[in-house]
C-alpha cells in the first residue's frame, strides 16, 4: 500500500457510518412498523434516502475529483450528524403526513451521507494500491467491503436492540454523538486533497464513460435491485408479521446474515482461487453467479408456494443467497476500479454507485408494492427476472488477463 495509514483513517471513519446506518434503517422500519404504517408507507420513507443516492453519487464525484475524498468524506459524516438529530426531533403530535414527509427529508439528508462516505473509502483504495496489482487490488476491495458488510450488519443488531433498551430519540442522540466524535478526530488527522484530479474536470466528463463502466453500472443496478426487492420491506414485515418475530430477533436476524455476507465478501479472492486458476476475475464471471443467484431465489418463491416450512425456506435460503450475492458483489466492486484510471476514480466510482442506488431505489419501492399486493413470493420472482437481467448485461462485459491474485499475508506483509 502506498500510504496505509491514510487508508486506514478512512477505512475507520466508514466503518463506524456505517455502524450508524444500518442502526437508522432499522430504527425507522421498526419503529414505524410499530406504529401501524403499512408496507407501502413504510417503503416510501426510503425514496429520498435511495433517490438522492442516485444524486449524490453523480454529483460527488465530481466534486471528490475537484476538492479531494477527504472533503467529501467530512460532508458525509457531518450530514449524517445533522439527519439523526432532525429524526430525533420528530414529535407523536404531528399529523401523519407532515410525519412522513419529514422523515422522508431527514432520510434524503442520510442517502446523501451515505454515498459520499462510500464514494470516498471505495475510491481512496484505487489511489493506494499500486497501478500493476489487479490480485493485490481484488483482495484490498474485498477487505473493505466485506468488512462494511459485516459492521452494518452489527449495526442491524444494534438498531433493534437500542430501540428495545432505550427508544427511538435516545438510541438517535446517542448515535449522531459517537459519530461527532469520529468527525472531529478524522478532521484533526487526515490531510488534503486525497483523490483530487490532476487537471481541472469539467462537470461534462460526469457522462463520459467507457462501454465497460456503463454495462458494469447498468448490470450493479439489476444486482442491487434483485436483492432489495425483497429485502428492503418485504422480509422484514414478513418476518414480523407473519412469523411472529420481535423486533430484537428481527435485529438480530438481519445483522447475523449480513454479518456472514460481509466475511463472505472479505474472503471471496480465496474462495475462488482455484475456480479461476490463481487469475483475479473476468467480467463474464458475473454471468455465471448471476444465474446461480437467480437459481436460488427461485427455488426459495417455489417452496413458499408448495407449502415448505416458511421459516425453513427463508433461513436456508438466506444462507445460501448471502454466499451468492456476496461473491457477485465482491467481483463487481474489484470490476469498476480495475475498469478504472486512477485520475478518473472519484468519477467513475461515483457514476457506478450512482447505478447501485438506482437499484436499490427500484428495488425498495417495488418491496412494498409487491408485498402488499403479491406477498413474499411476489417479491422473490421479481428478484429472479432482475438477477437474470443483471446477468445478460455482465455477459457483455470484457475478458483480459488480469494479474494473479495474492494471499492475504502477502498483500499487507509485501508493503512493510
Amino acid at each position: 500500500m502506498k500510504d496505509v495509514r491514510s487508508y486506514c483513517l478512512v477505512t475507520a471513519a466508514y466503518w463506524a457510518f456505517t455502524l450508524t446506518d444500518g442502526a437508522l434503517r432499522m430504527l425507522v422500519l421498526l419503529h414505524f412498523h410499530r406504529l401501524g404504517y403499512d408496507p407501502i408507507r413504510i417503503a416510501s420513507l426510503f425514496l429520498f434516502y435511495e433517490f438522492f443516492g442516485i444524486v449524490t453519487n453523480l454529483l460527488g464525484g465530481w466534486i471528490g475529483s475537484r476538492l479531494g475524498l477527504n472533503f467529501t468524506l467530512w460532508s458525509g459524516l457531518g450530514l449524517q450528524i445533522f439527519a439523526l438529530g432532525m429524526l430525533a426531533l420528530l414529535s407523536p403530535d404531528w399529523t401523519e403526513a407532515f410525519s412522513t414527509a419529514y422523515v422522508m427529508t431527514a432520510q434524503a439528508l442520510s442517502g446523501i451521507a451515505k454515498d459520499l462516505t462510500k464514494m470516498s473509502s471505495k475510491g481512496a483504495i484505487k489511489l493506494l494500491v499500486p497501478e500493476d496489482a489487479s490480485g493485490l487490488l481484488f483482495k484490498w476491495v474485498s477487505l473493505l467491503t466485506g468488512s462494511k458488510n459485516a459492521l452494518k450488519g452489527v449495526g442491524f443488531f444494534l438498531g433493534g436492540v437500542l430501540l428495545s433498551l432505550l427508544g427511538f430519540v435516545p438510541a438517535l442522540l446517542t448515535m449522531a454523538g459517537a459519530l461527532a466524535v469520529i468527525l472531529v478526530a478524522t478532521m484533526m488527522v487526515l490531510s488534503w486533497g486525497i483523490g483530487k484530479a490532476k487537471a481541472k474536470v469539467k462537470f461534462t466528463h460526469i457522462f463520459s464513460k467507457s462501454l465497460e463502466i456503463n454495462v458494469l453500472s447498468v448490470a450493479r443496478f439489476f444486482l442491487f435491485g434483485a436483492r432489495d426487492v425483497w429485502f428492503v420491506v418485504g422480509l422484514p414485515v414478513f418476518l414480523q408479521g407473519t412469523l411472529g418475530w420481535g423486533f430484537t430477533e428481527v435485529g438480530t436476524f438481519f445483522a447475523l446474515w449480513v454479518i456472514a455476507y460481509g466475511i463472505v465478501q472479505s474472503v471471496a479472492p480465496d474462495l475462488l482461487r482455484r475456480r479461476w486458476k490463481g487469475q483475479a476475475p473476468q467480467g463474464r464471471a458475473l454471468l455465471e453467479w448471476a444465474i446461480i443467484l437467480a437459481l436460488l431465489t427461485a427455488a426459495m418463491a417455489i417452496g413458499l408456494q408448495v407449502g415448505l416450512s416458511p421459516s425453513f425456506v427463508i433461513i436456508g435460503g438466506l444462507a445460501g443467497f448471502a454466499v451468492v450475492f456476496a461473491i457477485n458483489s465482491a467481483v463487481h466492486s474489484y470490476l469498476i476500479l480495475a475498469y478504472t484510471a486512477g485520475d478518473k476514480v472519484a468519477l467513475n466510482v461515483g457514476f457506478y454507485y450512482m447505478a447501485n442506488a438506482g437499484g436499490r431505489l427500484a428495488g425498495t419501492v417495488l418491496s412494498g408494492l409487491l408485498f402488499q399486493l403479491y406477498g413474499l413470493v411476489g417479491c422473490l420472482w421479481a428478484a429472479v427476472i432482475f438477477a437474470l437481467t443483471a446477468g445478460l448485461f455482465a455477459w457483455g462485459l470484457p475478458c483480459r488477463h488480469e494479474s494473479k491474485l495474492v494471499p492475504v499475508g502477502a498483500a499487507v506483509g509485501g508493503d512493510g
